[in-house]
């Protein structure tokens, strides 16, 4: 099944029912009318979404309309919490490195994460809006998982149950502010802004053997100014599974429905797979170089992030943002 939002109802968009060619799609507001509240009463709705899909991707579907990417908001508009992961050691190390940062032995056994953004995500290609390059703008290919209601203790096996819905995100990060607030001893807060999500959400099932071990094991492509720039696969060298990281942050707080869990920026060992991330590529040149060459974000640069499945076709849609000077 596959969920996406329009820009209607406010803040929290109005749901619809994707077909799997992401080219038509049903409003069902006698069901529910937001994805927040479908997760809210997800053992509730599920059945009703389902029965919707398939008649939907069998051409009975009354009301179905052809779908606009332009019409389309973030696929959850606004989320009670958004707990972000670094589950590819390999990104944490290299970035670490940047800064001169050795990375704790501590980080191969208990998840990295961090609180981020989560009263309002970017839709797929709404600009990303900076007052200045100095900021040092990046993006950050990653996938993400979206849950119900989790109860606070609850362990990895648990926790693989509440996954109810995987997404794309980009986690827009300003590099050049980070280290002087993480210098301070208190996380991130000017250096992560809004982040982008996905046009369309799939349940697990969507993705066939390629989800399995709480991983998407697909590549996940990320193009810059048309080139592209990386295609880690996002099941590969990843230290913890979406439903350890979902345990993690459940260890001392429930997590509420409609609350998203990423992964972090993906990365493989294999440099020839390419990076997810300015940051990265441009530490694989100070090691190999000396300096880096590759410059942050620029305006009028766009990025692009997708994934595809086995027969080619794309999963998710994709994110497509241009980097513009705030007015």
């Amino acid at each position: 099944m596959k969920l996406a939002s329009l820009k209607l109802n406010g803040r929290n968009g109005t749901l619809v029912v994707v077909d799997h060619k992401r080219e038509r799609a049903v409003e069902v507001p006698w069901i529910t009318t937001s994805l927040l509240q479908a997760l809210e009463n997800w053992s509730v709705v599920k059945s009703k979404l389902k029965a919707v899909s398939e008649s939907l991707n069998a051409g009975k579907a009354k009301g179905a309309f052809m779908l606009s990417l332009k019409d389309l908001a973030a696929v959850l508009p606004r989320a009670p919490q958004f707990v972000d992961g670094s589950a590819y050691l390999e990104h944490v190390e290299r970035v670490r490195k940047a800064r001169g940062a050795e990375m704790p032995a501590s980080f191969k056994t208990d998840p990295l994460m961090y609180q981020a953004v989560s009263d309002g995500f970017l839709a797929p290609t709404e600009p990303i809006r900076m007052a200045d390059e100095a900021w040092g703008i990046d993006f950050e290919s990653e996938v993400g998982v979206v849950v119900d209601d989790v109860p606070m203790g609850v362990t990895a096996a648990e926790a693989a149950k509440h996954i109810k819905l995987v997404l794309l995100i980009n986690d827009v990060s300003l590099r050049n502010l980070i280290p002087d607030e993480l210098a301070k001893g208190f996380g991130f807060l000017q250096g992560k802004p809004r982040s982008a999500l996905s046009p369309v959400a799939v349940t697990p099932d969507e993705l066939g053997d390629a989800w399995r071990d709480g991983k998407v094991h697909l590549p996940l492509f990320t193009h810059l100014n048309g080139k592209l720039f990386g295609e880690p696969n996002a099941g590969v060298d990843m230290q913890f599974s979406f439903p350890q990281l979902i345990a993690h942050a459940a260890k001392t707080r429930p997590l509420a429905a409609g609350s998203i869990v990423g992964s972090g920026t993906v990365a493989n060992q294999d440099e020839s797979k390419g990076s997810s991330c300015l940051a990265e590529k441009r530490v694989l040149e100070i090691i190999k170089e000396g300096k880096p060459k590759t410059p942050f974000l620029k305006f009028g640069d766009t990025v692009r992030i997708e994934m595809f499945d086995k027969g080619g076709a794309t999963i998710f849609g994709a994110i497509e943002q241009t980097v513009e000077k705030c007015q």
